[in-house]
């Protein structure tokens, strides 16, 4: 659901899609950097407030996870968003209430209702949370760890092609099966609860008969057998401390906790917080099992307590989890358990290893910058990691200096130097996007004569001529048809000039520079020298420069820990 909500705020910012004819004017406003940002986070909050019904804990989750960097403005419109989500769900959920959509819909918003249990406790019983915590974090840093083992073994296999993916995925759809249904049959029958208002089937229901007789259940099926929000409401359900037996607690947690970790990866949108809160439940009231003496908390209450260190030791979330579960099972007494728990398992797994969701984002390459710099870059100046070599423009440029330095390289900003006899000495214009060259490039407005020609420039052009295109729908080298003649004339980069582009200074500290840039969301950063003298930029840094595999390799001497 996080996914389908950043796709769809992605689908609308580039402007709709016109293969499909679904294209609105009004979306052109959207396509800058800043405001596609924002809608993605809006789309990822969206997510989280439709698939837990927990709209609060939308807005933390895209605080704590979805943005690099928050102002007050993405503040109020993720908040907006998921308030609009809980109306939308709220008005469907009434409709579906009389049964217009089969089992589409039933319940209410409060998905696991826990408020009948007494939250009294005492010191026995933080001691049993303190170690569930702990105990928490430990599981939850090796389920990463085998996470990140695995998915690494399956990107192996997945670039086999199709045939190998689908391969994997009926081997995994098989080992579930086994399990599923295999697993009960070791399981013994219980005599069924004697409360009128519960039924045990063979095909619906929380307590399955499975192959026991009339009058008995399979609790071990009861909870394979069942979807994964009943079995998640089975192990929170209050008031039932022998529904389960400890045996198939046991046998349960560590199938669900084996098969999450190898089901991740494979092609289907398995997800990881379901799995995580059912391995979490599970271990939980298995904990409130043996603490049974001791502690007087109710096992229900126990196994949300295991869920919430259960998903503290693999996301390393805190404050939007802890809204999460506190609008999932509508709980607020439990606030201060749920709140240790999740700092204790946060805390333990920390010292292991890193989020399920960092390593992910390492596994894939991708350039994420952390919130903190690291503490070698203490040691750096910022035109210490500048990598070159450095391509710069004119502000008046000849169009075949500018098609060969576009394609020679890769990069996405050029300086632009304004020289004599333009200017008394050289001095730093600005940085000009590729892409905005192309679009310059593409509508020919050349001259045979080194001369500002912006105002004509100007006028030729709208500013939505140069908004940001969407996912492959960019202009492209190979789109521009110069002749010969024309790469021999010049044309003016000054219109197209972003000339207030933020700089540092070389001697400035790297880590400062990592954070000034992390937080103002940049592309680019200009390094300008600190004499006089001197060409009038250093370089660029990107976020490509501040990552780690860059400077240790450009500095192999430095301790990734100092």
């Amino acid at each position: 659901m996080v996914h389908t909500g950043a796709c769809i705020a992605s689908l609308l910012g580039q402007g709709g899609s016109r293969k499909y004819h679904l294209t609105w004017s009004w979306l052109k406003y959207f396509k800058n950097d800043q405001d596609r940002r924002d809608l993605i986070t809006c789309g990822a909050a969206a997510g989280v407030a439709a698939a837990f019904r927990a709209p609060v804990g939308g807005v933390l989750f895209a605080l704590e996870e979805a943005a690099s960097w928050w102002r007050s403005a993405l503040l109020w419109r993720t908040f907006f968003t998921t308030a609009v989500v809980a109306i939308v769900l709220r008005t469907f959920i009434e409709y579906c209430w009389t049964g217009k959509c089969g089992l589409f819909g039933q319940g209410g918003l409060i998905m696991y209702d826990v408020s009948a249990a007494t939250e009294t406790y005492s010191g026995p019983d933080i001691l049993a949370v303190l170690f569930l915590g702990v105990v928490g974090g430990i599981f939850g840093s090796l389920y990463n760890y085998l996470v990140d083992k695995v998915l690494r073994t399956y990107s192996i296999i997945n670039e086999k092609g199709a045939r190998f993916k689908i391969l994997l995925v009926v081997t995994i759809c098989i080992l579930t099966t086994c399990c599923s249904f295999g697993l009960p049959w070791f399981s013994k029958c219980i005599p069924c609860p004697t409360d009128p208002a519960v039924t045990c089937s063979t095909e619906s229901g929380n307590f399955k008969r499975f192959q026991c007789q009339s009058g008995y259940y399979n609790d071990l099926a009861s909870l394979f057998l069942n979807t994964n929000d009943d079995a998640i409401r089975n192990l929170f359900s209050t008031s039932t401390r022998d529904e389960f037996r400890i045996s198939s607690l046991f046998i349960f947690f560590a199938a669900i906790y084996c098969l999450g970790i190898i089901t991740y990866g494979i092609a289907v949108p398995s997800g990881l917080f379901i799995p995580v809160i059912l391995a979490g439940a599970c271990y939980g009231r298995l904990v409130g099992r043996l603490f049974a003496s001791i502690s007087k908390l109710d096992t229900g209450l126990f196994a949300l307590l295991g869920a919430a260190s259960f998903l503290g030791g693999t996301m390393r979330m805190t404050v939007s989890l802890c809204v999460i579960l506190l609008e999932l099972t509508n709980d607020l007494l439990l606030l201060p358990l749920i709140m240790l728990v999740l700092l204790v398992s946060k805390t333990v797994a920390d010292c292991f290893n890193k989020g399920v969701y960092d390593q992910i984002v390492k596994l894939k390459g991708l350039p994420y910058m952390e919130a903190h710099a690291e503490p070698y870059m203490k040691h750096l100046a910022a035109r210490d990691v500048v990598s070159g070599p450095l391509v710069t423009f004119s502000g008046i440029e000849k169009v075949g200096n500018i098609m060969h330095a576009l394609r020679t390289t890769g990069h996405n900003g050029f300086p632009v130097i304004d020289e004599p006899p333009f200017t008394d000495a050289s001095e730093l214009c600005g940085i000009v996007l590729r892409s905005h060259l192309l679009v310059l490039l593409k509508g020919k407005s050349f001259s045979r004569n080194q001369v500002h020609c912006g105002g004509e420039i100007l006028r030729k052009y709208a500013a939505l001529d140069f908004a940001k295109a969407g996912s492959g729908k960019g202009m492209k080298l190979e789109d521009l048809n110069i002749e010969e003649e024309e790469m021999e004339m010049y044309v003016d980069l000054h219109p197209i000039t972003n000339a207030s582009p933020y700089t540092v200074v070389e001697t400035m500290s790297l880590a400062k520079a990592a954070i000034l840039f992390r937080q103002l969301g940049l592309r680019h950063m200009c390094v300008v020298p600190k004499s006089q003298g001197r060409p009038p930029i250093v370089g660029i840094l990107t976020r490509h420069d501040f990552m780690p595999e860059h400077i240790l390799g450009l500095y192999p001497h430095l301790s990734p820990h100092k």
